[in-house]
């Protein structure tokens, strides 16, 4: 998994939600993003820029991050970033604190591989399931997760626990489909004919 280097400085919480309201806003408005760090010793507060985050949210690759809060560094990955309805600006990221020994739940993108035999006669190869729950520890998760589909033939589907990958447990059900070869009007049309 790639890296990403983050920085942010703590913030302080204000006692009364009327406070706190306020003063989330006029972070949000000097273009900082309220940000919080779990699963470490304590929960940590803090807020990071619009622009140090933009390449890390708008990507379809997942990071390790190496978030330096006030000086002092911690691995962490991003676990859920809440968006304005509206607007689509970022209200809120979570990140969650990683240790090496210590495995984690997280979604790894899927791509498929290969050219599969019911595509060669007429079929439609659909990705069903964009990205997988994997647990594993941070270090051992891949940034994809590569499936070969040579083998899938018409009207066929690989589900999750036709899956495997050494040293990763699949989170999601074992009867979800990850992709299918579908029938289309032309291969209908051919196997009626013969």
């Amino acid at each position: 998994m790639k890296t990403f280097q983050l920085t942010g400085k703590t913030r302080e919480i204000a006692v009364r939600s009327a406070d706190q309201k306020r003063a989330l806003k006029a972070m949000r408005n000097q273009s900082e993003i309220p940000a919080v760090l779990y699963g470490g010793e304590q929960v940590v507060h803090f807020a990071v820029t619009q622009s140090d985050v933009r390449k890390l949210i708008y990507t379809p690759d997942i990071f390790a991050i190496e978030l330096t809060i006030d000086g002092v560094q911690k691995m962490a990955v991003m676990k859920e970033i809440q968006f304005h309805p509206v607007t689509d600006a970022i209200l809120h990221i979570d990140f969650l604190e990683v240790f090496p020994e210590k495995p984690i739940v997280m979604e790894v993108p899927v791509v498929l591989e290969g050219h599969a035999e019911g595509v060669k006669a007429g079929g439609k190869l659909q990705l069903q399931m964009r990205k997988l729950k994997v647990k594993a520890n941070y270090t051992d998760i891949p940034e994809r997760l590569i499936i070969n589909v040579d083998n899938l033939g018409l009207g066929k589907t690989m589900q999750v626990g036709d899956i495997h990958f050494e040293g990763l447990e699949i989170m999601n059900a074992k009867n979800a489909v990850v992709c299918a070869v579908q029938l289309t009007r032309a291969a209908r049309g051919a196997q009626a004919k013969a």
